[in-house]
Formats: structure tokens, C-alpha cells, sequence
């Protein structure tokens, strides 16, 4: 029988970034947020735990009671200029770019593909050994690593879409990742 990693990729709570309509910065969790992480994210076993290196993904990881280690490559995708600013408030153009070419950054931060190759680096070194794992992390950071596990083009990144607080479980046997569960 082939060794088996299990991934828990734990998508932190909700910020008034997100309720707002912006683009994060390294806010905290809102009331809301603090209500959402509770029981229902069931974790099993865990041997390791990491989590994104922003406050919210830290809040998160300690109100399911988990020891979490920052891990930098779990970071929220750069949204560079566009940091703090609300989605209304970004050129149509601009914003039309980003959307429906995952190689384009016009906001001067990463672009997808930059984002799923950084992903694609982190999960290549969990496979080495048979492992329960989490992950609190973002939206984003979730996205990508469902693009990699299915093997889906960048392209399909923003079709998929990741609830906060919610839970996504991957595994990976043999030589590849596949999609356990996401919701």
C-alpha cells in the first residue's frame, strides 16, 4: 500500500476586507469571522500544522485550537497597489486583465500563475513522507492548490470558489494530489 499525505487546507474567517468588498491587508478577523471558526471545521488528527503568516490566518488557527508555524509560502496572494482598496474603486480594464489572464498582474503584485507556481513549490515538499497535515490559509492559496490537485489551467482559478472558515481535504498517493472533499 502507497504512503498517503491527507492535507487540510482550513480557509480563514471572515474579515471586514472581505465583507467590504476590498482588497486584504494583514487585518484581523471581524465579530463575524470570530463566530464562524467552530466545531463544525473537523480536523482528525493532526501531525503538523501551518498557516499563512497574516493575522487573520494566525486568529483563525488559534480559535480551532491549533499550534500553528507561519509558513511564508501560504501567504495571501499580493495584490500589490491594489492593497486596501475596493474592488469598485480598480480600472475595468485593469480588473478585466487580471480576471481572464492568469500570467498578468497589472497591479504590480503576482499574477495566478506566479501564485500556483509558489503553491505548486509547497506541496511538492509535503510528499516526501506519509503525514496528516493543516493548513490555515487563504481563499486564494486554496484555489490554487484545488488548480494543481486537478491539474485544471490557471485559467479556471477564479471558478472556484472557497467559503471562509471552511475546509477543503486533499490527498496525495503515489505521484499525485486528488481532491478529498471541499466545503
Amino acid at each position: 500500500m502507497s504512503e498517503v499525505v491527507r492535507l487540510t487546507l482550513v480557509s480563514h474567517a471572515m474579515t471586514d476586507a472581505m465583507a467590504a468588498g476590498r482588497f486584504p491587508t494583514d487585518e484581523p478577523l471581524n465579530a463575524v469571522g470570530h463566530r464562524q471558526v467552530d466545531a463544525s471545521i473537523e480536523l482528525g488528527v493532526t501531525e503538523r500544522t501551518k498557516c499563512g503568516p497574516e493575522k487573520r490566518c494566525r486568529q483563525t488557527a488559534e480559535l480551532l485550537g491549533l499550534q500553528a508555524i507561519d509558513d511564508t509560502r501560504l501567504a495571501d496572494l499580493d495584490c500589490g497597489r491594489w492593497r486596501g482598496d475596493f474592488l469598485a474603486h480598480v480600472d475595468p480594464a485593469d480588473l478585466a486583465i487580471w480576471l481572464t489572464d492568469p500570467t498578468r498582474a497589472p497591479h504590480g503584485g503576482e499574477s495566478i500563475v506566479d501564485l500556483i507556481d509558489r503553491v505548486t513549490g509547497w506541496m511538492d515538499s509535503l510528499t516526501g513522507d506519509r503525514a496528516r497535515l493543516v493548513a490555515v490559509t487563504h481563499p486564494a492559496v486554496i484555489r490554487a492548490a484545488i488548480v494543481i490537485a486537478l491539474d485544471a489551467p490557471p485559467k479556471s482559478f477564479w471558478r472556484i470558489d472557497i467559503a471562509p472558515a471552511s475546509r477543503t481535504v486533499l490527498h496525495f498517493r503515489g505521484h499525485a494530489w486528488s481532491l478529498r472533499s471541499n466545503n
